[in-house]
């Protein structure tokens, strides 16, 4: 059993940053893919960014060059750097671990 807890979430003007942080309980170096997803007010839940356990990732259109996704397996942590935010990037951001647990939850709000 896994159990991530985000955090790093907050208030910023667009264009400035933020750094999301995901910690599981247990560790995840034997965890295939460990994600971020995102849900908007109003709209499904959707993916940002996956790494895989070798490191490739991947990341949805709206945020490639802008949004970093990494992992410490030494910290059982993965993590979002944000930059160049928008406010149509203010969601609740969900960290996924192994496509089976999920966080509870960090809110971005990007003001304009």
């Amino acid at each position: 059993q896994v159990q991530p807890v985000e955090s790093g979430g907050g208030l910023v003007q667009a264009g400035g940053s933020l750094r999301l942080s995901c910690a599981a309980s247990g560790s995840i170096s034997s965890i295939l893919s460990m994600a971020w997803y995102r849900q908007a007010p109003g709209k499904q839940r959707e993916l940002v960014a996956v790494i895989t356990r070798t490191g490739s990732t991947n990341y949805t259109d709206s945020v490639k060059g802008r949004f970093t996704i990494s992992r410490d397996n030494a910290k059982n942590t993965v993590y979002l750097q944000m930059n160049s935010l928008r406010p149509e990037d203010t969601a609740v951001y969900y960290c996924n671990v192994g496509a089976i647990f999920w966080g509870q939850g960090t809110q971005v709000t990007v003001s304009s």
